[in-house]
């Protein structure tokens, strides 16, 4: 799931590749402020430790072929941007005593940006303005390029969503993203695992201290066709909660 994950983060950075269809007051500065409060949360996500609900993926050798146990881990950020530990709490609602946290280190890219690649392999218009929760909001339409040829893994993976991003006018910040696949999507050429067309993912962000709005919940939905024969059935969710922060703003 971690490439759901990623996929979701990275679609908001792109906002100034929007041709607006609805008026946002000086457009240029409102998509830009945007793009720099997603940045900032990018950077400055690793200085605070925080609390993660998530539920596993069943593996075997073969693959993933479904959601079933919750767990609570507690973390923790490491020495660098790319380290953290996590320490398992809880599993499904009952204390795990005695657990180590697990050092876990972020993997730096190399080659073409991810980002880069999003941007080219999807289009996007403000749709409308609307209320969200309480708050104005500007709403953002995403689909695929049909032309697009992606290259990162990040980019071939959002040539099969379309979806909405809600922006918070105000703040200039992104609430909430909600993808649908278009087409279905295969793993292991197929023979692995394949997920139907309208697998959904969702991603919710607040506000989280005076200095950052940071995500606070992701959920994907699919159901589709395991090792060819077996009926696959996903609904994976992590929440992420009590953020602390640990260390000083750049």
């Amino acid at each position: 799931m971690v490439r759901f994950v990623a996929i979701v983060f990275l679609l908001p950075f792109v906002t100034t590749a929007v041709h607006t269809q609805t008026t946002v007051p000086d457009e240029e500065a409102f998509f830009n402020a945007v793009r720099e409060n997603m940045a900032r949360a990018n950077r400055e996500q690793h200085r605070y430790a925080y609390r993660e609900r998530r539920t596993e993926v069943h593996t075997n050798p073969f693959g993933r072929l479904g959601t079933g146990d919750i767990v609570l881990y507690e973390v923790t950020p490491g020495p660098g941007p790319s380290i953290a530990y996590r320490k398992l709490l809880e599993k499904n609602g009952k204390p795990v005593p005695g657990t180590r946290a697990e050092k876990q280190e972020r993997r730096i890219r190399q080659g073409p940006s991810s980002v880069d690649d999003t941007v080219a392999t999807l289009k996007f218009g403000a749709d409308r303005r609307e209320m969200f929760e309480g708050r104005n909001a500007i709403v953002v339409r995403f689909e695929p390029r049909p032309d697009a040829k992606p290259q990162t893994r990040e980019g071939k993976l959002a040539k099969s969503f379309s979806g909405l991003i809600w922006i918070d006018e105000a703040a200039k910040e992104v609430m909430r993203v909600e993808a649908i696949a278009v087409e279905d999507m295969s793993y292991g050429l197929g023979f692995v695992a394949r997920l139907k067309k309208g697998s959904i993912v969702t991603l919710t962000r607040e506000r989280i201290d005076q200095h950052i709005w940071l995500p606070t919940s992701i959920k994907f939905k699919a159901t589709g066709r395991a090792l060819l024969v077996r009926s696959l059935n996903i609904d994976f969710a992590v929440d992420w909660f009590d953020y602390r922060r640990t260390g000083d703003s750049e």
